[in-house]
C-alpha cells in the first residue's frame, strides 16, 4: 500500500462531541477512512469509506462510536483522505 497519495489529518475530540465529528467526516466526499484512537493510541475502531458510504450502515457505525464514547473522555480521529486531482 502506497503511502505517499494519501492525505492524513488527526482531530482531538472529547467524547460528547465524537458522533457528531464521525458524522460530519462521513459525509464529506473524500474521505477514504476514519480511524478512532485513545489518549494512549491504541486504536478502538476503523472505518473503510467502502463501509460508510453505504447509508444503512452509517446508524450502527454512529451508534458503536457513541457506545465507544462512553469508554474514555478524549479521543485522537485520525482521518485519511483522497488527494485532490
Amino acid at each position: 500500500m502506497d503511502k505517499l497519495d494519501q492525505i492524513y489529518e488527526q482531530f482531538k475530540v472529547h467524547s460528547q462531541d465524537l458522533a457528531n465529528k464521525v458524522s460530519e467526516l462521513i459525509h464529506e466526499g473524500n474521505v477514504r477512512r476514519i480511524i478512532i484512537k485513545d489518549e494512549r493510541g491504541h486504536t478502538f475502531v476503523e472505518i473503510p469509506l467502502t463501509v460508510a458510504a453505504i447509508g444503512v450502515v452509517v446508524a450502527p457505525i454512529l451508534a458503536a462510536v457513541g457506545a465507544i464514547a462512553t469508554v474514555v473522555s478524549k479521543f485522537d480521529v485520525v482521518v485519511e483522505r483522497t488527494p485532490p486531482e
